[in-house]
């Protein structure tokens, strides 16, 4: 959820006509990561939270994507502490999906 909410900081600094294109993009998938975990361990079974985990995976990949694209669009610094914490989610999210795959 830091994820989430760094993102939401950031893309109130993307350039206005942009609030309903990437900005838009890059806080849905924020939003989808923990959302995703969340509604997995919800469900009943090992193999549904391992779906859920995978499609949160999906959505981290798509804000790394997104991420990227904003400092090649000149409105993020690569060396953007969210890059950290991007790293940090991206392992614990595979990690969490090989335990639970597994079962």
């Amino acid at each position: 959820m830091e994820l989430a909410t760094q993102t939401f900081a950031i893309t109130a600094g993307i350039p206005s006509e942009e609030r309903f294109g990437l900005s838009q993009q890059m806080r849905r998938a924020a939003v989808s990561i923990p959302s995703n975990i969340a509604e997995g361990a919800a469900r009943s079974g090992p193999w549904e939270y391992a779906r859920f985990l995978s499609i949160a995976r999906g959505s981290h990949a798509e804000l790394d994507t997104q991420m990227q694209l904003a400092v090649m669009l000149g409105w993020l610094d690569k060396q953007h502490t969210v890059f950290e914490l991007i790293d940090h989610v991206g392992k614990l999210l595979t990690g969490l999906h090989r335990k639970w795959s597994l079962q």
